[in-house]
C-alpha cells in the first residue's frame, strides 16, 4: 500500500486551462506524477534553447514537504529534453505558479503542445540539517576522494 498525503491544488486560470489534466500518476505504483504543459501555442525549443514551461497550477505542500519536478526519461531519451535544474525543488512554502525549466540538449528543435507531458513531480518528505562545528571528522576509507577517485 501506498502511503499518501493530502495536497492541496488551484487551477490558477481555469477560464482557459481546465483542459489541462492536473498532476497524476500514470501507474499504481509510479513515484512521479506526470505534469502537462499550459502553454496557449506551440513552443519551439530550438537546440540549446531553454523555456520557463507554465503548468497553470499552484499546490500548498503540508511543512516537511517538497515536490521535485524530474526529467520524463522519454522526452530526455528520445529528444534531449531535460531540465535545466534537476530536480527543481518546489519548498513548501511557495505558493506560485509551477513552472518548468526545459532545456533542448537535442540536435533539433523540438515543439511543446498544450497539454504535452514535460516532467513528473515527486512528493518527499525534507529533513533539515543541523550543523554541529567539529574540530575534526571520523575517517573513512574513502576520505576526501572526490570526482575519479575510485578510477573509474
Amino acid at each position: 500500500m501506498q502511503n499518501e498525503i493530502r495536497i492541496k491544488i488551484r487551477r490558477l486560470r481555469p477560464e482557459i486551462d481546465s483542459d489541462i489534466p492536473l498532476p497524476r500518476y500514470m501507474t499504481d505504483q509510479a513515484a512521479g506524477m506526470d505534469i502537462y504543459a499550459a502553454v496557449t501555442s506551440p513552443l519551439v525549443l530550438a537546440p540549446g534553447q531553454i523555456a520557463m514551461v507554465p503548468t497553470g497550477f499552484a499546490i500548498a505542500l503540508p511543512e516537511g514537504f517538497e515536490a521535485q519536478i524530474r526529467p520524463r526519461s522519454g522526452l530526455a531519451a528520445r529528444f534531449g529534453v531535460t531540465l535545466v535544474n534537476s530536480p527543481g525543488t518546489i519548498d513548501a512554502d511557495y505558493r506560485g505558479e509551477i513552472k518548468v525549466a526545459l532545456i533542448n540538449l537535442g540536435p533539433a528543435a523540438h515543439t511543446i503542445n498544450r497539454s504535452d507531458r514535460i516532467a513528473q513531480m515527486v512528493i518527499q518528505p525534507v529533513w533539515r540539517g543541523c550543523w554541529e562545528l567539529a574540530d575534526s571528522l571520523e575517517e573513512t576509507g574513502r576520505d576526501g576522494g572526490g570526482f575519479g577517485h575510485t578510477g573509474r
